[in-house]
C-alpha cells in the first residue's frame, strides 16, 4: 500500500484570528444593533469550526450504494439524483435537444466594469443560431460570480492527484459547512452539463489563457473525467481507501462523453490560437466530440487597438459575427447526427491501453 504523505496542511486557527476573520463579514455598522446576536452566531460557527462539522445533514446512502448504511451529505446525494435524471431526459430520444453555451468573460454591467462583455454579444448571437435550428438554448454566464451576492465557483482541491477514487461524481468537496465554503455554484453547472445534448464555450483571453471564472469551472469538472459517483467506496474522503481502490483498477468512466462541441475565442494581441487549441484538447479528451472546422473559431477583435470602443469594432465585424453563428449552426448539425446514430467518434470502440 502507498504510503498517504502528510505535513503540508496549516495549522487551526486560534479563537482570536477565528473572531476576526468571522467579524469581518459583517464590518458594515449597521450590523452594531445585533452584535451581542452575532456573537451568539460566531460562537456556534467556531464549535462546527474545531469539530469540521463539513456536512451537519446527512442520510444514509440507501440501495445501490458500496455501503448503504454510510452516512452521505443530504446535499450530495440530492445533486447526485438530480444529475441521474438529466442523464436519463439527456438519453430519452424523445426529449428536445438542448445545447448550453457558456459565457467565459468575467465581465458585465453589473459590476465594476459597468459594460457588458463583447463575449456575452457572442453567446447570445450563438443562443439566436441554436434557436433557429429548432433546439433549446441554455445560456450559462460564468459572470455571475463575480455580480452575485455570496455566489461562488470554489477551487477544486485536487482530490484526484490522491487517487481517481477520492474525486467524487459530482463533487463531494462542497459545500463545507465547517470552513464557510458553502454557496457553490457547480451543482447546478453539473446538471446543465449533463442535460446538453453540445456545449459551445465563448470566451476571451485573459493573459494567454483562460479568464478565472472559466479555468474554476473547468478545474471543477475534473470529476466528470474519471470521477467516483460512490463515495460510499471511500466512506467519504479517507485517502488510503480511494488508492486502495485505485490501486486494484480503476476504469475511469467519462461521464460527459457522446456530447458535441464548439468553440469561440477572440482576444485582442495574442494567445486566442493558444487557448482555442487547449479547449479543445480538454474537451476532447473528456469524450466530446469535435463538430467541424467552422466549430471551432479563433479570432482577433480590433488587434492592437484601444479598448474604449471595442464594442463599437466588434459591430463592424460583420463577417466574425457571422463566423460565430456559424459555430452555433456547426454544433446544431452535429447534435443531430449523433442524436439520429449517423456520427459517431471513429475511435469509440477502441480500448485505450492507458485510460486516465
Amino acid at each position: 500500500m502507498t504510503q498517504v504523505r502528510k505535513g503540508q496542511a496549516p495549522a487551526r486557527l486560534e479563537r482570536g484570528e477565528f473572531h476576526l476573520r468571522f467579524q469581518h463579514n459583517f464590518a458594515d455598522p449597521r450590523f452594531d444593533a445585533v452584535r451581542d446576536e452575532l456573537g451568539k452566531v460566531e460562537d456556534i460557527a467556531w464549535q462546527n469550526y474545531q469539530d469540521g462539522r463539513k456536512a451537519p445533514t446527512t442520510r444514509k446512502a440507501g440501495p445501490g450504494f458500496a455501503d448503504p448504511d454510510y452516512e452521505l451529505a443530504a446535499e450530495w446525494l440530492v445533486a447526485s439524483e438530480k444529475l441521474k435524471a438529466a442523464e436519463r431526459r439527456q438519453k430519452d430520444p424523445a426529449s428536445p435537444s438542448r445545447v448550453l453555451i457558456v459565457c467565459g468573460a468575467a465581465r458585465n454591467d453589473g459590476t465594476c466594469p459597468g459594460e457588458m462583455s463583447k463575449t456575452f454579444r457572442m453567446a447570445q448571437w450563438l443562443e439566436t443560431a441554436v434557436a433557429a435550428e429548432g433546439m433549446q438554448a441554455d445560456l450559462l454566464d460564468l459572470s455571475h460570480i463575480v455580480s452575485g451576492y455570496d455566489h461562488h465557483i470554489h477551487p477544486c482541491k485536487g482530490c484526484v492527484s490522491t487517487a481517481m477514487p477520492l474525486c467524487h461524481w459530482p463533487c463531494s468537496c462542497y459545500p463545507n459547512h465547517s470552513l464557510n465554503q458553502v454557496n457553490d455554484w457547480m451543482n447546478e453547472i453539473y446538471e446543465k452539463w449533463v442535460s446538453a445534448h453540445a456545449v459551445i464555450i465563448a470566451t476571451p483571453v485573459y493573459w494567454y489563457q483562460a479568464p478565472s471564472p472559466l479555468k474554476l469551472m473547468i478545474d471543477r469538472l475534473v470529476c466528470a473525467d474519471g470521477g467516483n459517483p460512490d463515495p460510499t467506496s471511500t466512506h467519504g474522503k479517507h485517502a488510503d481507501e480511494a488508492k486502495a481502490l485505485e490501486e486494484k483498477g480503476w476504469d475511469y468512466p467519462k461521464h460527459l462523453a457522446g456530447r458535441a462541441f464548439g468553440l469561440v475565442v477572440h482576444g485582442d494581441v495574442a494567445g486566442a490560437e493558444s487557448l482555442r487549441r487547449n479547449l479543445a484538447d480538454w474537451l476532447t479528451w473528456m469524450g466530446l466530440v469535435d463538430a467541424g472546422v467552422q466549430s471551432a473559431l479563433d479570432r482577433y477583435v480590433g488587434y492592437y487597438e484601444p479598448y474604449f470602443n471595442s464594442h463599437e469594432t466588434l459591430d463592424r465585424e460583420t463577417a466574425f459575427q457571422e463566423e460565430v453563428r456559424n459555430v452555433g449552426r456547426a454544433v446544431a448539425n452535429a447534435v443531430r447526427e449523433l442524436r439520429a446514430g449517423r456520427l459517431s467518434q471513429p475511435d469509440a470502440k477502441l480500448r485505450n491501453p492507458r485510460p486516465k
